[in-house]
């Protein structure tokens, strides 16, 4: 197991709204989501089962944000963006990880699940709404974990070996330590900021 804290950005509360579409200001903004980070451990692992059979994963679009705004995934695993707001949205990446857009949708109509085939973090917008942005990260590893809202992290059930901690904070911002792992071990490895 490996536990202890990444040292976050602190929290941005710029949030603007696009009037172009609905009486949005009726809709109640909520907060920007609180920063976060994902914690991985890569390396060459034991081969695993595919773990991609369940049900796709989920980005909301809920009070003109999206919800979660950092995701992360296994390579092949599917993301549903369903809309629970009461005005359209459309979701959509220019990344060179993975493109798509899924035109314009209301709260009633579902858009087509996206697969993520290839590692690395894509940003995703909406059209309609310029302030909306999130990130799926797409991970090679089935070994990872969001952070909570102070930083901390825990990755439990690990294989014992050599191999590389990282923690993915945004953008390039990718912090790493090299890791020895043994069995029944706990090790506490933290990540200052850059």
């Amino acid at each position: 197991m490996i536990e202890g804290t990444v040292q976050l950005p602190k929290p941005s509360f710029d949030r603007g709204v696009n009037q172009r579409y609905a009486a949005e200001s009726d809709i109640p903004l909520a907060p920007t989501n609180p920063p976060a980070a994902v914690v991985y451990l890569q390396g060459d692992f034991p081969v695993q089962p595919n773990q991609n059979s369940k049900a796709p994963a989920q980005i909301a679009q809920k009070n003109i944000a999206f919800a979660p705004d950092l995701l992360p995934i296994l390579v092949g695993a599917a993301v549903d963006f369903p809309n629970m707001d009461d005005t359209y949205h459309n979701v959509f990446s220019y990344s060179k990880t993975k493109r798509f857009d899924l035109g314009r949708y209301r709260k009633d109509e579902k858009p087509t699940t996206v697969v993520f085939d290839k590692p690395g973090a894509v940003t995703i917008h909406c059209e309609i709404h310029e302030r909306m942005r999130g990130t799926i990260l797409v991970l090679e590893t089935p070994y990872f974990k969001k952070t909570d809202t102070a930083g901390r992290y825990r990755l439990e059930h690990l294989p014992a070996g050599n191999y590389m901690l990282k923690a993915w904070v945004a953008g390039d911002d990718v912090r790493e330590r090299p890791v020895e792992l043994k069995a029944g071990m706990t090790l506490q490895v933290d990540f200052p900021a850059k």
